[in-house]
This record gives C-alpha cells, structure tokens and sequence, in this order.
C-alpha cells in the first residue's frame, strides 16, 4: 500500500472517476470530489473499500473548495488533479459567441480551477504535482478553428496555469502541468472517440510520474509535447 494522497476535483464520470479508480488501485488514498452525487464514483468508492473518500465541490464554488482545504493538513498530498470542466453546448461559432457564454465558461473551465487549485496549493509538498485537465484544442499552434467557446476556455487555462506555476507553485516546488488526456470514449468525447478512459488515464499518470517540476509543460496522454 502506497503513502501517497491525490486529490481530484471533478470525479463523478469519464476520465475523472477513471483517475479515482487507477489511482486507488495504485494504492494512493483519493480524495474524489463530486458536484452532485454519482452512483459510478461511489460504486468505486465502496469496491475500493475506503481508499476513495466523496466530497462535495462545485469549482465554481469557492466555500466548497476550501471546505476541502480545511479538512487535509498542508503538505499532505502528492497529486491534485483539477479535472472538472464543462463542453460549452452546441453554439460554438464565431459569430454565435456571447457575452455570457464567453463568460461562463471561462470562469467554469479556466478561471475557477486554477483558483482553486491556487487555494489547494497549500496541502501540495514539495515534490508534488497539479495537473490541470486541458485539451489538445487549446492549442493554438495545432488548431483547426471551430469550438470556439471550448478552445478559448483551454487557452484561457494554460495561461492560467502558467502564471500559477511561475508566480506560486514553483516557489514551493511544485509542479504543474497541462495535460491533453487525447480523443476519450466518454459522455464528452462521444463512442467514436479513438481511445478509451483506461488508455488515458494510464498515460496521464506516467506523465506526472515523469514530472520533475521544473517547468510547465503541455503534455499529451502518450508523453508527447503538445505545442502552445
């Protein structure tokens, strides 16, 4: 059994509760949060016996992340995982953006998880790793166009992660990294995506197991270097 702790906030389906269940099964302690109660995460929860621990979080809530700092003591946990996300609906043209699409969810997919995992950053050690959930769509270098509102918000979240590497995490050596999880067969990423949760999850911790912190990297699921 391994002494490690991992937090994941945004783990009720898809590649969040499938982090849970490697991670537990890897023998971490996981801290799996749920913005409303998942039948998946706590059958992974009860066949895991008591590895899981359910809380509640929404990320765009700021009292229910630090409810989750104030129950972990500072410098106990290895791996946080900001995962929680939203698609964004079906009017993603340029010129069907609006103010408060754009608004919505860059707070829910950008600004609200890197917050919250700047308030988290305290229960990370030294050594430890954030991992923010990005997506090979925020890359500018590597975009078709299309999805606006999903690929503004994953911009929006690399830069966020950047400066909450350079300007806060770094300092207390701690890593961060942007990870591409790849074209996942969940809700999301629908069943014609090319690779299923366990493909991805797998890669993604070997990535963060090879993260010496260092730098801020995107990353994809296969330890390839997505371009900016």
């Amino acid at each position: 059994m391994s002494d490690k702790t991992a937090i994941i906030i945004g783990a009720s389906r898809g590649i969040g509760l499938g982090l849970a269940k490697e991670l537990a099964s890897r023998g971490y302690k996981v801290i799996a949060s749920e913005r409303s109660e998942s039948a998946e995460l706590h059958g992974a929860a009860e066949a895991h016996e008591g590895a899981i621990e359910i809380v509640r979080c929404d990320v765009t809530d700021p009292a229910s992340v630090a409810a989750i700092k104030d129950s972990c003591a500072e410098g106990s946990v290895d791996l946080l995982v900001m995962n929680a996300g939203v698609y964004g609906g079906s009017e993603q043209e340029l010129d069907q953006l609006g103010r408060d699409s754009v608004a919505d969810i860059v707070m829910t997919n950008a600004v609200a998880p890197t917050q919250a995992a700047l308030d988290l950053l305290p229960l990370v050690k030294r050594g430890g790793t954030i991992a923010m959930m990005s997506s090979k769509m925020g890359s500018i270098d590597d975009s078709s166009g299309g999805v606006n509102l999903y690929r503004l918000s994953k911009v929006s979240q690399n830069m966020l992660a950047r400066s909450l590497f350079a300007k806060h995490a770094q300092p207390r050596g701690v890593g961060v990294v942007s990870l591409h999880p790849g074209w996942v067969q969940t809700d999301m990423g629908g069943p014609n995506a090319l690779i299923d949760v366990e493909t991805s999850v797998n890669g993604m911790l070997d990535v963060v197991d090879r993260d010496d912190g260092q730098n801020h990297r995107f990353i994809a699921y296969d330890g390839s270097e997505v371009p900016w």
